[in-house]
């Protein structure tokens, strides 16, 4: 009987230590910083998040990664970039909720920065700076986004087969003169919807169809391709007139394709409406997101990108307008002059779209 005592003494010691043992091995095994526990040290988050900005953005330029990697060594503040489309990305910051990484939603078009605003995905961003960078008339009237950039969308003509005086008004496309010689892409693009929207707004929704169904009518071929194929196919002479934004040209003209500087060459570029509602602005902006968790760090990028410095450096790598007026524009935008805007909130874009897209399919403009 001792003897079974004794041994399972023995036993039980051995056990207890093997386990105390097995336990001593596990803490070991973990990082000295706290990764992969459950609780982290309160300090590491803290000392993360002072230091970054996540930024889910829909434009897609090597000139605005330029501004992030600026940003960051001015400020010490690393820009992590989600890129993706604009609708998508405001689903996902709404799916995302609460938790959701996103500090800022930069994409271009008014009336999709509208429906994020109407998303409630977005907050205000209060800056003194940012007011005196961006004028009112570039800005959410809630400050719930703020312009970055804007492009007109203009005529465009080939320099061989129309004269500039031959040219006057968005509305004047939908004559009979230009049967058969109007270039533009589909419906669905959004540009146009904007362009659509803003003029129900102008015009009422009456004249609006009409002018549509007389765009329709006048194109020279089926909408196909982006705006730079609408002066490629002008100059080809399958038309003689188109519609684009300003921002394309600027492209064609400066590429490394010279088959696309000979057609940036060929076209002229006509704004619209300058004795009536002005011509039409397509703006960029950046939204604070309502659930940011690095909300400082994100109104100084906004801030950073709507300074003079960071205005005049994306005017001329990009050909966009600045909304900062202390900005230099690009040389190309200076010699095209000044012109007359359009006076509208950009909000009416997004209330007047679905209005828009009803009457493209009404009136087969694919």
């Amino acid at each position: 009987m001792q003897h079974r005592k004794f041994s399972s003494v023995i036993i039980s010691a051995v056990m207890g230590l093997a386990l105390l043992s097995g336990c001593a091995g596990g803490q070991s095994a973990q990082p000295s910083n706290g990764a992969g526990t459950a609780e982290k040290t309160p300090e590491q988050p803290a000392a993360a998040n002072s230091q970054v900005v996540n930024v889910y953005t829909a434009r897609h330029y090597a000139a605005d990664e330029a501004l992030y990697n600026q940003f960051t060594e001015k400020t010490g503040i690393k820009v992590n970039v989600v890129k993706g489309k604009a609708e998508e990305l405001i689903e996902r910051i709404k799916r995302e909720g609460e938790s959701t990484e996103a500090d800022l939603f930069i994409t271009v078009d008014g009336g999709v920065l509208n429906n994020a605003k109407q998303a409630g995905i977005l907050q205000p961003a209060q800056s003194a700076v940012i007011d005196q960078n961006v004028p009112k008339q570039y800005r959410d009237t809630d400050n719930q986004w703020i312009g970055l950039a804007t492009r007109a969308r203009v005529i465009v003509y080939a320099k061989d087969r129309v004269k500039p005086e031959q040219l006057s008004t968005y509305e004047d496309l939908a004559s009979d003169k230009w049967k058969g010689k109007l270039l533009v892409n589909s419906s669905t693009v959004m540009y146009n919807q904007s362009l659509f929207a803003s003029l129900i707004e102008l015009n009422g929704e009456q004249k609006a169809e009409e002018w549509a169904k007389g765009v329709a009518a006048n194109m020279a071929r089926a909408p196909k391709g982006g705006d730079r194929d609408q002066a490629k196919a002008i100059v080809a002479g399958e038309g003689d007139v188109g519609i684009m934004n300003t921002y394309y040209v600027g492209l064609l003209l400066n590429s490394k394709d010279a088959e696309e500087v000979k057609v940036g060459n060929s076209i002229g570029v006509h704004f619209p409406n300058q004795s009536t509602t002005g011509t039409h602005l397509n703006i960029s902006g950046a939204g604070l997101i309502k659930d940011s968790k690095n909300k400082e760090n994100a109104v100084k990028l906004i801030e950073y990108l709507t300074s003079a410095e960071a205005q005049t450096q994306l005017s001329k790598a990009n050909f966009e307008y600045p909304v900062n007026p202390a900005a230099t524009k690009a040389e190309l935008l200076t010699q095209w002059g000044e012109f007359k805007p359009q006076q509208i909130d950009f909000a009416k874009l997004g209330t007047n779209n679905a209005k828009a897209i009803e009457i493209f399919n009404k009136v087969g403009w694919k």
